[in-house]
This record gives C-alpha cells, structure tokens and sequence, in this order.
C-alpha cells in the first residue's frame, strides 16, 4: 500500500470529509489493511477565487511547496481535495513529479459512465472561471449546464456559509434549488463539483445522478494506492 499525502486545507472540513470517506471505502479488515496518510491542511493557500478574478495572489507556488513537503516526508500518491486548485495542477506536478489524482477528470468520467449527455454543474466562480468541467465534459462529447449570474451568486454565497460552518436545513434547501434549476435547464446529470457541496447535499437529496466529487475522488485514489 502506497502513501498518500494530501494538500489540504481548501477548505478544511473537506480535507477532513475526505480522509473520512476514503477510510471508510477501503477494503480493511483491520489498522493494517489502511494506507498512510499524509495530510497537509494549511488554510492559509490564498484564494482561489479572488486569483481567478485578478484580485488576489496566484496558489500555484503555495501549492508546489506544500506538495514538495509531502513527497519529501513520504508521499507517493498525491490528492488534493479541492476542484478549483485544479486549475494550479501544471505547477503543482512540475514542483513534485509522481502520481497525483485528478479530481476532475475522476468525477467527469464518473458522470458521464451512465451515458448522459448533458451534464449540470455546481462548482465556484474560479472553477468555473477556468473552465475545469467545462473543458473535461466537452472534451468527452457531453455538454456543461451551468447556473445563471443570479443563481451562481447566490450559490457562492451559500458555499461561504458552508465553509463558516453553517450545514443546516437552510444550506440543504439552498442547494436543492441550484439542483432544480440546473435539472430545469436540461440536465440528466449532476456533478457536485465543489467540496463544501457534498458536506450538505446527498443522492438522497436529488432526482437525477449526482457525482460529488469528493466520493469520485475516493474511488480514483484507492486503485491508486494499491498498484
């Protein structure tokens, strides 16, 4: 079993929700039978919204150094429980060769394994501002459906509540609705493409098939681990 190390802290209650599930998928019928884990959360990684936007600091050399650490310390697996940091990937596997788990690519093609075509997203504005699902999805022959301005807005509002710690009846209600109208618009599937979505929001919640992207990337990185 490899080790895996993790660049965290984007947010950190996902770093966590992450480390949980992928302890829970595993195949173990005892401590042994688990992979090391190497978790760096820093939440000090500058925001990968305002660097999409022009207004803040580039992640990208944090990044490199916390995944340089993590191979350094051991790591031979890396996965980042973040979509938007994505964007900052080139960097990250320049600065630190060696496996590193897609989250991107794991959830689009999980999404599209039951053949649908028309692929409704929920991610941030530096996610989608970078064009991550957007290019994955058409890239495979699927079409992106997106949110309007006003629903988009309202959907980052609700993930900065996540991220405060707020999980309540009002955060899954508010994501529901962003999960009608993407189903509105068209959509025969729905890709959580954003960590703090699934800390509210279940299949239980939604009609059509959802991909939350912290479960796709579970099931990319236990193969992973084994090889």
């Amino acid at each position: 079993m490899k080790t895996l190390g993790v660049l965290g802290g984007m947010g950190p209650a996902a770093t966590f929700d992450f480390c949980a599930r992928l302890t829970a998928a595993m195949p173990a019928t005892r401590d042994q039978d688990h992979p090391r884990i190497l978790v760096d959360c820093d939440p000090r990684v500058p925001d990968r919204n305002a660097a999409q936007r022009g207004e803040g600091p580039s992640p990208g050399a944090y990044l490199a150094a916390m995944a340089r650490g993590l191979r350094a310390a051991g790591a031979e697996v890396l996965a980042m429980p973040c979509n938007t940091a994505h964007t900052y990937r080139a960097e990250i596997e320049a600065a630190a060769p060696g496996p590193f788990v897609d989250i991107i690519a794991a959830t689009t093609q999980a999404a599209l394994r039951g053949g649908a075509t028309r692929v409704g997203v929920l991610a941030v504005d530096g996610c989608l501002g970078a064009g991550l699902y957007q290019d994955a999805l058409v890239a495979r022959g699927a079409r992106p459906i997106l949110l309007d301005a006003p629903a988009q807005a309202a959907f980052m509002q609700t993930v900065y509540r996540i991220k405060a710690g707020h999980r309540g009846a009002g955060e899954r209600a508010a994501m529901t609705g962003f999960v009608a109208a993407l189903l509105d618009a068209g959509a025969a599937a729905l890709v959580a493409g954003c960590t703090e979505v699934g800390l509210v929001l279940t299949q239980a919640d939604v009609e059509a098939p959802l991909v939350d992207s912290l479960d796709a990337l579970v099931a990319a990185t236990i193969p992973r681990l084994q090889a």
